[in-house]
């Protein structure tokens, strides 16, 4: 039976900017992007600066609006008049926040997907300080955190992702090659500790940031932060429309790629305008 993807539903047509998360890269788009342009949508999965294919090392990006610039220039670059549907997993929520901000009149909704999301008038470090709260001593497992960078008076923390930790916390319930991929592909990437965009309070308004229409889709069965975590953040943004997605672990687009898919695309016929 076909899915809704394909179906009646799927016969509008909508442009989706897919954003990964955090050591991903777009390469871990492959299944939602195959479903969603089998049905006719244009996708544009992105790289983030010193991921996925993306040359340069995670060391060398300068500041989280660099590490979003791909994000940025591809919404800046849209035909005058067309609005995209922007989906982002993971960390990826920071930079479709950042993006929102900069370029609200191009997004016609903004999907967070198991994902960071900040909130209006509070610094974006804020998802990470209340993370902290919520998990306990050695979460990361077999994570490694580094300092890098040629510059000693400014050295910079990468963080990469441990096997272990994927298996137990991200992808326990995605098909095994997916995770045999993953562990193939994941780079390190840099922690924004001091950066200015992830410290300030006025960087995400309610006037912009605010104003564009978001969703927030849970992974019900997601092991590293837990459906009660996610759906309190989007509890942060008045106005989001929560989701659950049941059976899906931390990387939706593996564990459940044709439900996530039908799901997206469900949330672009409600949102995108004729």
């Amino acid at each position: 039976m076909e899915s809704a993807a394909g179906e009646e539903q799927g016969r509008r047509r909508h442009r989706f900017l897919l954003v990964h998360g955090v050591c991903h890269g777009a390469w871990c788009w492959y299944r939602v992007a195959t479903i969603l342009r089998s049905a006719g949508h244009r996708v544009d999965a992105l790289d983030m600066a010193a991921c996925g294919a993306s040359p340069g090392r995670a060391d060398e990006v300068g500041s989280f609006e660099e590490y979003s610039r791909p994000l940025l220039d591809a919404l800046a670059a849209l035909p005058a008049g067309e609005r995209a549907v922007l989906v982002g997993h993971s960390y990826g929520g920071q930079s479709l926040a950042l993006a929102i901000q900069a370029h609200p009149d191009r997004v016609a909704v903004a999907v967070f997907a198991s994902a960071a999301m900040p909130a209006a008038g509070k610094p974006m470090k804020f998802v990470s300080e209340q993370f902290a709260q919520e998990r306990g001593p050695g979460f990361f497992k077999d994570c490694v955190i580094e300092t890098a960078g040629d510059d000693p008076r400014r050295p910079c923390k990468t963080f990469l992702l441990g096997p272990e930790y994927m298996a137990e916390k991200l992808y326990q319930l995605s098909p095994p090659e997916d995770l045999t991929l993953a562990t193939m592909l994941v780079r390190p990437s840099r922690q924004f500790v001091d950066d200015a965009t992830m410290n300030g309070e006025g960087v995400l308004t309610a006037e912009r940031y605010g104003a564009v229409s978001r969703v927030y889709i849970v992974s019900e069965e997601d092991a590293s932060w837990s459906p009660e975590f996610q759906r309190r953040m989007a509890s942060w943004n008045p106005g989001t429309e929560v989701r659950g997605l049941v059976g899906s672990d931390h990387m939706p687009m593996f564990s459940k790629p044709r439900e996530f898919s039908d799901l997206l695309v469900e949330i672009a016929n409600k949102y995108v305008k004729v």
